[in-house]
């Protein structure tokens, strides 16, 4: 595998919400879903099921330096095999009350929080815990937390993970704060309809919203594929960003085949 110069960010999509990210001569890898398609998972109320492998097994990831978990207590986010993969992970950053739950070494981020991992270039990687809201005001699914990444010395350039969460007031603030290059965005619009009628996940529309509000950043949508539940797929994404001029700024992640991006 060609190696990254310090300037470059490598994305490699592994399916539904997870990627592995790499950057600085760090490793990391969000929301851990390996179970094989046609996997169940059961709850009280629904049953959720996967509709696609994953495009990386976790024995060919090597090495982790730390896992960025949105959320622990639903299976789309962090199913069987995901779990298991974390007991081997030095670094989980997830939401506080995931913490107390999650195996392996895990730091709850609290929104605005940040902590930071060394690189072993001797730059320090900032890692900041930002606003997520999984569904509606009055009918959220948890607590869940996005990720702002963004090296020392290069603020200007960040990356933002939304995690699970739907368009509103806190998404717009990461936008006012920081100067987002990339934003990977959870997208699909999923609904769970033994839950309530309401999406969990940002539509096409509020994905459109997103980009207009993270104004220079490419869009890189996550979380639309993999598992059944997403009412819109790659097709009404793409539409939707036609449609409002802007579907240069859409990067389209091909599972399991690295991307990379240049960056400051």
């Amino acid at each position: 595998m060609k190696t990254l110069r310090a300037t470059e960010l490598r994305i490699t999509y592994i399916g539904g919400p997870t990627a592995l990210i790499e950057m600085g001569g760090l490793r990391l890898l969000t929301d851990p879903t390996f179970d094989p398609a046609a996997t169940e998972c059961p709850t009280k109320l629904y049953t959720l099921k996967k509709s696609a492998s994953p495009a990386v097994s976790p024995d060919a990831l090597r090495h982790v330096d730390a896992v960025l978990l949105s959320h622990d207590h639903h299976f789309d986010n962090l199913d069987r095999a995901g779990r298991a993969l974390l007991e081997s992970v030095d670094n989980v950053l997830t939401t506080t009350a995931g913490a107390e739950r999650t195996v392996g070494r895990a730091y709850g981020l609290a929104t605005w929080e940040t902590i930071a991992l060394p690189t072993p270039s001797g730059r320090a990687l900032r890692i900041t815990g930002t606003p997520a809201r999984h569904g509606p005001p009055d009918g959220d699914r948890g607590p869940v937390t996005g990720f702002l990444l963004v090296f020392a010395d290069a603020p200007e350039d960040c990356l933002h993970i939304s995690g699970d969460t739907v368009w509103y007031e806190g998404i717009k603030e990461v936008a006012r704060q920081f100067a987002i290059k990339i934003a990977l965005l959870y997208m699909g619009a999923e609904t769970v309809p033994q839950v309530g009628p309401a999406h969990l996940t940002m539509t096409a529309e509020e994905g459109v919203l997103a980009a207009r509000a993270f104004a220079s950043a490419t869009i890189g949508p996550l979380r639309c594929e993999g598992w059944e539940r997403f009412t819109e797929s790659r097709a009404e994404i793409q539409k939707a960003f036609e449609t409002a001029g802007i579907q240069h700024r859409l990067c389209w992640l091909k599972p399991g085949v690295p991307l990379v991006f240049s960056r400051k």
